[in-house]
């Protein structure tokens, strides 16, 4: 995400996806859909606001430095490799251990 007009459309497509409406949204975090819905309308929300629903929509907030976001993106984007036979979980902390292995401080 670029900007934060775009963070209202992306948290609507995660609720969708995760099978939840704005109502639902109450039972996860405790908010009316009446509040909910205002975030998804663009309205302006505190950061403990945004770190609840990220929250309750298993989400994660991240700063990257501008110079790593690439690197970062490529790394979520890694095929999984269950095809292959080995197991999964292994699989994701190798392929997660070797992008990221350059990147920490020295």
């Amino acid at each position: 995400m670029k900007s934060l007009w775009e963070l209202p459309g992306a948290l609507q497509e995660r609720r969708k996806a995760l099978g939840l409406n704005q109502k639902d949204m109450l039972m996860k975090i405790g908010m009316t859909q009446q509040q909910y819905q205002r975030i998804e309308k663009g309205g302006d929300t505190r950061l403990s606001t945004l770190l609840r629903i990220l929250e309750g929509m298993d989400l994660e907030f991240m700063l990257i430095p501008k110079d790593q976001v690439k690197r970062v993106t490529n790394a979520m984007e890694l095929p999984e490799r269950a095809e292959t036979g080995r197991d999964e979980e292994k699989d994701k902390s190798s392929s997660w251990s070797s992008v990221f292995k350059g990147m920490e401080d020295e």
